[in-house]
């Protein structure tokens, strides 16, 4: 689980006990952490002006869904979304999560290595592989072994 605050892996699983029997989790790196267990004493003290907010406020829960009502904060904490609608919703905060997880925004996939780089390469190869099981069916060794090592060579370059 992501850190609330920053990208990193959190490691503390905060739970705030909040007024009318609500709870409040809160999961922070080992940094945030420390910064977050030492806000109360800021606000406490004095004519100190702060500009960190307090843990319920809504800083914490980030967007919430208008079809289902999912806070952010309740995707991080369940990993799951209510609905359809959450991906619209959240995209702000998902697309850093996803990047942060998969080194980019979108789905890119993999090549196959033997992919054949032109048209024209991929039209031989379908015909070479034809031309070898006729060969092979025919019992026509040798040319079939030249068939092979031309097919080979297409899917190597």
């Amino acid at each position: 689980m992501k850190c609330l605050r920053c990208p990193k892996q959190a490691t503390y699983h905060i739970t705030e006990v909040l007024p009318e029997d609500r709870f409040e989790e809160v999961h922070l790196c080992e940094d945030c952490a420390k910064k977050y267990l030492v806000e109360p004493h800021k606000k406490a003290a004095p004519g100190k002006a702060t500009d960190v907010p307090e843990p319920a406020e809504e800083v914490f829960a980030g967007p919430t869904c208008e079809s289902c009502g999912l806070s952010y904060l309740e995707f991080r904490n369940h990993g799951r979304f209510g609905c359809a609608h959450d991906y619209d919703a959240f995209k702000g905060e998902l697309l850093p999560l996803l990047e942060s997880i998969h080194g980019d925004v979108r789905h890119v996939g993999k090549t196959p290595r033997r992919l054949p780089r032109t048209q024209g390469e991929q039209v031989e190869l379908a015909t070479l592989r034809r031309r070898l099981q006729q060969l092979v069916t025919e019992e026509n060794y040798e040319e079939a072994a030249r068939v092979r090592d031309r097919i080979k060579e297409l899917e190597a370059s």
